[in-house]
């Protein structure tokens, strides 16, 4: 049986992306909208009508939109955006997140792709505080960086084109220096945390990769230091995209680690002398991050091989 695939949205970096990971599969028959269609609202609702599985690619009230169209209808959705990322009705798309989750998402009609920051903070975080070895009602930090692919068509002129507005020379920037971000809500949701982390992203000039720190002192270990890595290890077990790293001397990491693949790399740096940790994920902000992703779950929801058309 052949699987209808709609992706809505499919010239933004996401969307080519997914699109590159479902060239070739006969399994599944796959359609975007030409450039002078994809904004008409009756060309865009029929194509998502047609769909077993709509993809969408779409700043947050186009994703909006979109489902909107579809209504009560019978088309699946996998959504890219921010927008239902917590909301009510949805299933998050991050299948290694807990017990159960794959099978959630196997089953969902609406399931909301993660954030490619989320993904690698759930993936260090989730199991540890859901095992109580590290408290949930501790004040987080995340410390970040990622390629400026991850920024869109705009960040990527910046770094690429020195005719754009607001080109730049810089090797690495920080940004929302306000302390909001749009990735906070889902990363306290999803941890159950009590409080919202404190998010510090910066943008590196890499076309693509990610790396995400997150500082653990003292007080907020319930175990060992060193029992961070088996707790991961254990939660990730069998797992065809995230590994755990084995103890290193911990003298230098690359964002640039799994750059090019579908997977997540995790990192436990501890001291028992002082009882400190340091957890990083390595991730590719548009692999497992974002059209690796929806890829997956695609998979999931289609009853087809996990990691088909993934890059391992």
């Amino acid at each position: 049986m052949t699987v209808r695939i709609f992706v809505d949205g499919s010239a933004g970096t996401t969307g080519l992306e997914i699109l590159d990971r479902l060239a070739g599969r006969p399994e599944l028959a796959v359609s975007t909208l030409p450039d002078d269609l994809r904004k008409d609202p009756a060309a865009r609702a029929d194509a998502l009508a047609a769909a077993d599985i709509a993809i969408l690619c779409l700043p947050d009230a186009a994703a909006r939109e979109a489902v909107a169209l579809i209504g009560d209808g019978a088309t699946r959705v996998i959504d890219a955006s921010t927008a239902h990322r917590t909301a009510a009705g949805w299933d998050y798309g991050f299948p290694e997140l807990r017990p159960g989750q794959r099978e959630r998402i196997a089953g969902s009609a609406r399931v909301s792709n993660p954030g490619c920051y989320p993904t690698a903070f759930l993936a260090l975080m989730a199991p540890l505080v859901d095992g109580g070895l590290l408290a949930a009602d501790w004040p987080w930090t995340v410390n970040a960086a990622s390629g400026y692919s991850g920024g869109g068509k705009a960040m990527i002129a910046a770094f690429e084109d020195t005719d754009a507005p607001d080109a730049s020379a810089t090797a690495f920037r920080l940004y929302s220096l306000g302390a909001t971000h749009k990735h906070v809500p889902e990363m306290q949701t999803h941890a159950r945390l009590t409080h919202p982390p404190l998010f510090a992203p910066a943008v590196a000039r890499t076309y693509r990769g990610m790396l995400v720190d997150v500082p653990v002192p003292a007080p907020a270990l319930r175990a060992a230091p060193a029992d961070l890595r088996a707790a991961l290890a254990e939660a990730h077990a069998g797992s065809p995209l995230i590994s755990v790293a084995p103890e290193n001397d911990g003298s230098a990491l690359m964002i640039e680690e799994v750059a090019g693949t579908d997977r997540i790399a995790l990192h436990v740096f501890a001291d028992a002398a002082t009882g400190q940790a340091r957890l990083i994920a390595a991730i590719d902000n548009l692999g497992k991050g974002a059209a690796g992703a929806a890829v997956q779950n695609l998979n999931l929801m289609a009853g087809l091989p996990e990691t088909s058309g993934l890059r391992l």
